[in-house]
């Protein structure tokens, strides 16, 4: 029987325009899940749109329209970037469909019936835009206007009758939770914030709004709408068919293996979701893993600031994979990280073209010329053997993406890179055409060098990867991690082909 694999995504708030947040979070749950796949893990990939609240229903108005139809309109856009960055989802949820509303209610009913749901009077600070509660100690104010200190968001005061979830009889559960986990929320930094805040002590959450009505309605009493993140937060079993607990989906895949949130929603993900959870007897997810933000000089990219680069345009100019490489190699994941045109031109040139393309184009065009293009014969020296068993440690591998180091793994297939280059170059192929026994091993251990290093590419840049094993005579759906091991997979006298320019060189 396979292992199992449930990946999330937040899902997104409908703006008017994707930015490189939203590309970065579902550029790393997809190289995440292709890795899995790959590994023979059975795989579900979540993604959507978050529709309901008070900020959605603002947003239609400002724009003149019906609330459905803007949030429809809106959701095809991030639909549509599901495509555009060549995600592997297996589902996109929105919020809006009926298989969520029954999930949101049934939850709410468990909830309510166990007695930790209670009618009474909210009073307090409220941002619109960030959908999150504030204590007077969380919130400053700057030109006369309250603000968040953490977000920045304008807060509001709220006085109105709401529901509350007893979120203050689950501190010491959730602290024995998180010792008893300790890998529940990474990285360490995230978790020492959440512990620290949940030791602080946890008041009784406001869980409805009545002041608007975009949103699901509590079953018992329609004058309330359900508070968007326990809504929202739903996703994540409705995809799986809840709350039909016995269908095939959930049993498969509850609990999900890794939350991949920014670090702005880790309160609600690491906090208030498993506390529901708990409280409804649903076992929470095995990790939830808050990265950091994407930065354009010292600040995050948002539309209010007006600082936002739009994946599509850069997409446009640099290419699909060259944004993902270089999203998932320069960003330390789980930290912030500045991004900047002239970054990734560099790492397209000194990773991309000059590195992996170089390697690729060299070795398959000595092929073509002196192997009459097949995968020539071989046999293998104490060199060649050692190069190649320098990738077949699969654990260590394995470890790099369970511990969501994302950085390690692509340092090991740089440092596997410029190794394989130095190795065709030191080898001199094109010195031995009077040893034919030695040139083909020279080429056939290059060739499984590159083999070795496309498929662990393959997660980060799938097309371009698809395109080099397409010329090793490799297809897609071949494409094993376990083949690392091998050191001749490749037959002799199998055909390979031509290969183009992978990436070119970016002229300043």
């Amino acid at each position: 029987m396979k292992n199992k694999f449930y990946i999330t995504t937040p899902i997104y708030y409908p703006s008017a325009k994707p930015h490189m947040g939203h590309a970065y979070s579902s550029i790393v749950a997809d190289f995440f899940a292709r890795f899995k796949r790959i590994d023979n893990y059975d795989v579900f990939f979540l993604t959507g749109t978050d529709e309901h609240g008070q900020k959605i229903e603002r947003a239609s108005k400002d724009n003149n329209k019906d609330t459905l139809k803007f949030c429809d309109e809106i959701s095809s856009i991030f639909k549509d970037l599901t495509f555009k960055l060549n995600l592997s989802n297996n589902d996109f949820i929105r919020t809006t469909e009926k298989r969520h509303f029954d999930a949101v209610e049934h939850l709410w009913n468990i909830l309510e019936k166990k007695n930790y749901i209670y009618l009474s009077k909210y009073s307090g600070w409220y941002s619109v835009s960030d959908e999150a509660f504030y204590s007077e100690d969380e919130i400053e104010e700057i030109d006369n206007i309250k603000k968040s200190k953490s977000s920045g968001s304008k807060v509001e005061w709220v006085e109105e009758e709401s529901y509350f979830f007893k979120l203050s009889e689950w501190q010491k559960p959730l602290l024995n939770f998180y010792e008893k986990n300790r890998n529940f929320i990474l990285p360490e930094s995230r978790r020492n914030e959440v512990i620290s805040f949940v030791k602080g002590g946890l008041k009784d959450l406001s869980v409805s709004r009545k002041s608007f009505k975009w949103g699901i309605q509590v079953p018992s009493n329609k004058d309330h709408v359900i508070y968007v993140w326990l809504d929202a937060l739903t996703n994540y079993l409705s995809a799986l068919k809840y709350p039909d607990i016995k269908n095939d989906l959930f049993n498969k895949f509850w609990p999900a293996s890794l939350h991949l949130i920014g670090k702005d929603i880790l309160r609600f993900h690491a906090v208030y979701w498993p506390a529901f959870l708990l409280a409804a007897d649903i076992e929470p997810p095995h990790r939830v893993y808050g990265h950091g933000w994407i930065l354009s000089g010292d600040e995050k990219m948002s539309k209010s600031k007006g600082n936002i680069l739009d994946p599509l345009e850069i997409i446009n100019i640099y290419g699909l994979d060259s944004l993902r490489y270089y999203l998932l190699k320069e960003v330390s994941f789980g930290n912030d990280g500045n991004i900047s045109e002239e970054k990734l031109e560099n790492c397209i040139n000194s990773d991309l073209a000059n590195n992996f393309g170089n390697l690729c184009q060299r070795v398959l065009s000595f092929a073509e010329k002196n192997c009459s293009s097949v995968v020539p014969s071989h046999k293998f020296n104490n060199e060649d053997l050692k190069i190649l068993n320098s990738m077949n440690n699969l654990e260590k591998i394995r470890s790099f993406i369970d511990n969501q180091d994302i950085n390690q793994y692509m340092s090991f297939i740089i440092d596997k890179l410029f190794a394989s280059n130095k190795y065709f170059n030191d080898q001199e192929p094109w010195k031995k055409k009077d040893d034919k026994i030695r040139l083909s091993t020279i080429v056939y251990t290059a060739l499984e060098l590159i083999r070795k290093i496309t498929i662990l590419l393959y997660p980060v840049m799938p097309q371009t990867t698809i395109n080099v094993l397409n010329s090793l005579n490799i297809k897609e759906n071949d494409i094993e991690f376990l083949s690392l091991k091998n050191n001749e997979f490749l037959k002799e006298n199998q055909k390979i082909y031509k290969l183009n320019i992978l990436f070119k060189k970016i002229e300043k």
